[in-house]
């Protein structure tokens, strides 16, 4: 038995300062003997629950077409997740039209090696795919992996429109699509005339990747619904997450819908989208932000829902739940996302200085997986 004693808990009614006592993973009634966690002055607080995290990515190829074997770069994916509070993680990994970091490929690896690592990571990992709409020639694998179980979660992308067509958004990410397909411009784009031929057929493959992940209970997420006809179009397929939508009209849409809107935690702490989109503490204060992710950067889940309340956008335990227990929730996951008797053993201890949140330890399904401070263990 663990016991993490004399900290500031965050349970489902705010925070007490008490002991949580753990056992075979699990978080117990009442507190027990056994080892101890000095927690005085820290908070004690439920780990984080990552929807939407493409971090991994730069593991696998730090550079544009340099890339790493994907034993080596989960190990050390796993080692960042733990050492920023990340408890369960869903990759986002894509499955594309385009070639190379982000082609089918690559998915097929990834899917594979996550596999594989179920219940050998310190992290719970996890599957979220990101399906291109564009990318017709993956449906039936696709669906494949969704009947065997392999996903967690499905979204529907199209960086077709949004990018390669797309008149808002930066050229430098059309840049960064050519560079990590390893094709040259002129190739890249003749393969974009290839796919745009066969767009007909989206529509009917949506609907049978969407019915087929709704008979198995996977979550389903639009990405970047640009307005109210996409949020609509995408609610009628059983989209229930909209994710990083663009507008607050869409965003308020979905969440007065009874759906859940993700936003990015870099966007809060940079204090705005890199790519000119809604500011996600300006949705997290109007009430129109449900869930917040790491999206391409580890540390920022940790630190947004401070920082939120730092600038008292929103109190910090209802800015913990942007990060722990709505995610839970949309993800199907009801064994975690709070500090409760019976649930899953995921706890992070934070000294909250004024500089920013300090992680101290982090306790993933009961076991201390990272411990910056061993004077506190006895």
């Amino acid at each position: 038995m663990l016991t993490i004693a004399s900290g500031s808990v965050l349970t489902p009614q705010g925070f007490a300062r008490m002991d949580v006592s753990i056992a075979e993973g699990v978080i117990l009634e009442t507190a027990g003997p056994g080892r101890r966690l000095d927690a005085s002055g820290l908070m004690v607080l439920p780990g984080l629950i990552d929807i939407h995290g493409d971090a991994f990515e730069r593991q696998i190829m730090p550079r544009p077409g340099v890339s790493f074997d994907l034993r080596t770069a989960l190990a050390d994916t796993d080692r960042q997740l733990i050492a920023n509070g990340i408890t369960t993680a869903c990759h986002g990994v894509t499955s594309s039209w385009e070639p190379g970091l982000r082609g089918i490929e690559t998915a097929r690896g990834l899917i594979r090696a996550i596999a594989r690592l179920r219940g050998r990571t310190a992290c719970d990992m996890r599957l979220h795919l990101r399906h291109e709409t564009f990318n017709l020639a993956a449906v039936e694998e696709t669906l494949g992996w969704i009947s065997e179980g392999y996903i967690d979660a499905l979204a529907f992308n199209d960086h077709m429109r949004g990018i390669v067509l797309g008149k808002t958004i930066k050229a430098s990410k059309l840049k960064t699509m050519v560079e990590r397909s390893g094709l040259s411009e002129p190739d890249f784009m003749a393969l974009v005339e290839r796919v745009l031929s066969r767009e007909s057929e989206i529509a009917a493959s949506l609907e049978r990747l969407a019915a087929c992940a709704q008979a198995r209970g996977v979550p389903l997420l639009s990405h970047d619904d640009r307005n109210l006809g996409d949020r609509a179009a995408f609610r009628m397929l059983g989209c229930r997450i909209s994710e990083f939508p663009m507008s607050h009209d869409v965003a308020r849409d979905a969440i007065e819908a009874g759906e859940r809107t993700v936003f990015g935690a870099p966007n809060v702490l940079r204090g705005g989208s890199h790519i000119g989109c809604p500011s996600a503490a300006d949705m997290a204060a109007d009430g129109v932000c449900s869930i917040l992710s790491s999206d391409y950067y580890y540390p920022a889940m940790l630190a947004a829902p401070f920082r939120l309340a730092a600038d008292a956008r929103m109190p910090l335990e209802e800015g913990w739940r942007l990060v722990s227990a709505n995610p839970a929730a949309a993800l199907g996951l009801r064994d975690r996302g709070e500090i409760a008797p019976g649930l899953r053993a995921d706890i992070v201890l934070v000294d909250p200085q004024p500089e920013g949140p300090r992680l101290v330890a982090t306790i993933c399904g009961g076991k201390i997986a990272w411990l910056n401070d061993w004077r506190r263990l006895a």
